[in-house]
């Protein structure tokens, strides 16, 4: 037996973007509308309950496979990925602090990482030096833990005195 040569990379920060419990909501309304059927007195009749399982189990089905595709986020030591788009860490240079006070930093205008047009809803934006002095924001829900994670990366790379 032969050994394959491309060996995982550690995982030091991972985020799964959805869960595939919402599915279950399918079920659950399925299940609320046979009830209400048959506290009605119609009794059980399967047809509109069945309905209701397929259809908002399938969207909602579909809403969690593109936001596990689209939303999540995987740093290893070579690579931060945030949703399909994958960037060197050799290519981060800096990041920046996180945004306090009442005036916006620059950093947060700058292109948000992945093929969504900005930051996604219940994430935050962490600013990123990109080689090149381009700027772009990485993204979280656990933002303190990525944005830990990404300083250790580019602190090991390069010093504290020399960071531009």
């Amino acid at each position: 037996m032969t050994q394959s040569s491309a060996t995982p990379q550690q995982v030091l920060f991972y985020e799964q973007g959805a869960s595939w419990w919402w599915v279950l909501a399918g079920p659950a309304a399925a299940l609320a509308m046979g009830l209400i059927q048959a506290s009605a007195g119609y009794g059980i009749q399967l047809l509109v309950p069945g309905i209701f399982l397929v259809l908002v189990s399938g969207f909602l089905g579909i809403q969690v496979k593109a936001a596990r595709i689209h939303t999540s986020v995987e740093l290893t030591p070579d690579t931060l990925r945030q949703g399909t788009e994958r960037i060197s860490v050799d290519d981060i240079v800096r990041v920046y602090p996180e945004a306090t006070g009442a005036e916006e930093p620059k950093w947060q205008s700058a292109r948000a990482l992945g093929e969504l047009t900005g930051v996604p809803r219940g994430r935050t934006g962490i600013g990123l030096k990109l080689a090149n002095d381009r700027a772009a924001q990485a993204w979280a829900r656990k933002h303190h833990q990525l944005r830990m994670a990404l300083s250790q990366l580019v602190e090991e790379r390069i010093p504290p005195d020399r960071t531009p």
